[in-house]
């Protein structure tokens, strides 16, 4: 594991100021995606006890940077191609349903805002990776919290969170941020009643800029929802 730039002082809490470090150093690539992370090594790099790396590695997991293998340890997240294709197979699902509930249910205060986020979003083609995977984090966490239903909310975070950990450990090509950046606004026409498309189609067509296959483990793909000509 690489040097881990820093040393914990100050007012902050120890857990925050982990926190604060361990992100950082898996952000910058310091410590690698797949990486296994050891509480007892960290703790010592870091000069504090076990006990804030600890707490600091749970709200890691909390937050999707880190996974938890059973009775092997704490990983830098890592997905491979299958596992962002069937978590996107069910975001298509889950998300259009939430887009639905949220143009049912924002408020025009609500709508607003949106649409102010979305327009920020727009110029942020030059700002570091780790803010634009934020922004766009926070984008589609208000259209969950619009849909007023909790438990939806809380579904699609848990499930997305590795998804956006992901984005932020992987870098891509400036044209293609923006592409990504731009392709919220067809989000935010439909909550605002704006779109003609589906819920389902307007959420693929976002989700196909970002990934690759994201239908693939869905009854969206065409291989899979097309009738077969000879049944």
């Amino acid at each position: 594991m690489a040097e881990i730039v820093g040393k914990i002082r100050g007012e902050e809490t120890l857990r925050q100021k982990a926190v604060k470090l361990l992100t950082r150093a898996i952000l910058s690539g310091k410590i690698k995606p797949g990486e296994r992370l050891n509480e007892t090594e960290l703790a010592k790099k870091l000069l504090v006890s076990r006990a804030p790396v600890r707490e600091a590695l749970q709200r890691l997991h909390e937050q999707g940077l880190i996974m938890s293998i059973p009775r092997q340890g704490m990983f830098v997240v890592s997905l491979d191609e299958e596992s962002i294709q069937k978590i996107n197979g069910l975001r298509l699902l889950l998300e259009a349903e939430a887009l639905r509930l949220a143009r049912l249910h924002a408020s025009p205060r609500e709508k607003e805002r949106l649409a102010h986020l979305t327009d920020k979003m727009e110029g942020m083609s030059s700002v570091p990776t780790n803010q634009m995977v934020r922004a766009d984090m926070d984008f589609h966490r208000m259209i969950w919290r619009l849909s007023r239903s909790e438990y939806l909310e809380r579904i699609l975070v848990s499930l997305t969170a590795p998804l956006f950990a992901h984005s932020m450990l992987s870098m891509f090509r400036q044209e293609k941020r923006q592409m990504v950046l731009d392709s919220h606004r067809p989000l935010m026409e439909f909550v605002l009643g704006q779109s003609e498309k589906s819920a389902e189609k307007v959420i693929l067509d976002h989700l196909n800029l970002r990934w690759a296959g994201p239908a693939k483990f869905s009854s969206f793909n065409d291989e899979v929802s097309s009738p077969n000509p000879e049944d």
